[in-house]
C-alpha cells in the first residue's frame, strides 16, 4: 500500500487549514526550556512534509528527519531547502530506528504512532526512541485518542470541497483498528479536469493505560500530557493527547 503517495502533494493544503505548527513547536521549544535541555540535536520522525521540523529546526544546530515515504521526504527536501535550512533526511520504518546517534529533542506529531498496527512494533519504537535519546533528552509525541477514533472518526463518512480538492472519507472500525478509505478528485490548473486517486489509511485506536506502560518500560518517564498542543489537562472527549517524556 502507497500510502500518502500522491496524497504528498496536496497534503500541506488539506492539512493547514487545522494545524498551527508555529503553535505547536512553541509548546515543545517551552518544554525543552523549562527542563533545560540544550538545542543542538533534532530528530523529527514521521516528518511529512517537514512542517514542523521547519518550525523547530530554526532553535536547533543539527537536524535530521526521518519518514517511511519518499515522496514525502522529497516534498520536505525542497521546502527545507527554500528555508535555507540544512537536514539530514532520511527514509525509514520509525519502528526500525537506527541512525547512530543521540539528540537532545525527538518528535512525532500529528497521530503518527496511531499508525502503528502491530504490537512488537510499537514496543520497539519506544525503545529505539529511548536509545537514540540523549540523558534527560525529552521525547515529544502525539496520539489520536481512544475517543476520537472509536467515536468521532469510526464508522462515519465525511466529505470536502474545496474547488480545488474534493474527497470522500469513509471509515470502519473493528476491534480498535479504524480503516479509512478515502477518494480524492484534484484538478487540474492546466484543463481544470479532476484527476481522482485513491488511499487507505489504518490507524490503531491506543488506550492510555497501553501507551504509558509502554513508555515506562522503555526506561522513559512522563514529564506532562496536554490537550492538543494547549496548555489545559485532557479530559474524556480530548481527541489528540500531547506527551511529553524524559530520559532520565
Amino acid at each position: 500500500m502507497d500510502t500518502y503517495k500522491q496524497f504528498a502533494q496536496i497534503y500541506d493544503e488539506l492539512i493547514n487549514e487545522d494545524i498551527n505548527y508555529e503553535k505547536w513547536s512553541n509548546i515543545i521549544i517551552d518544554e525543552v526550556d523549562n527542563n533545560g535541555i540544550g538545542k543542538i540535536d533534532y530528530l523529527d520522525l514521521a516528518c511529512g512534509t517537514g512542517n514542523l521540523t521547519i518550525e523547530i529546526a530554526e532553535k536547533f544546530r543539527n537536524i535530521w528527519a526521518v519518514d517511511l515515504s519518499e515522496d514525502m521526504l522529497m516534498e520536505a527536501y525542497d521546502k527545507l531547502k527554500s528555508k535555507g535550512i540544512k537536514a539530514k533526511l532520511v527514509c525509514q520504518n520509525i519502528c526500525q530506528l537506527n541512525l547512530n546517534k543521540q539528540f537532545d529533542l525527538i518528535t512525532c506529531s500529528l497521530d503518527s504512532i496511531n499508525y502503528i498496527i502491530n504490537d512488537n512494533d510499537i514496543k520497539n519504537l519506544f525503545l529505539n526512541i529511548a536509545n537514540h535519546l540523549k540523558p534527560n533528552g525529552i521525547f515529544v509525541f502525539d496520539i489520536n485518542s481512544y475517543y476520537k477514533l472509536t467515536e468521532i472518526l469510526g464508522n462515519n463518512t465525511f466529505n470536502y470541497d474545496n474547488d480545488e480538492v474534493v474527497y470522500i472519507w469513509e471509515n470502519n472500525i473493528e476491534n480498535d483498528i479504524l480503516e479509512m478509505y478515502l477518494t480524492f478528485f484534484v484538478k487540474n490548473e492546466r484543463d481544470n479536469i479532476y484527476k481522482r486517486f485513491d488511499e487507505e489509511h489504518i490507524e490503531r485506536a491506543y488506550k492510555e493505560e497501553y501507551i504509558e506502560k509502554l513508555i515506562m518500560d522503555s526506561g522513559l518517564v512522563i514529564l506532562n500530557k496536554i490537550d492538543n498542543y494547549e496548555p489545559k489537562c485532557i479530559n474524556e472527549k480530548t481527541e489528540r493527547i500531547v506527551y511529553f517524556v524524559k530520559k532520565i
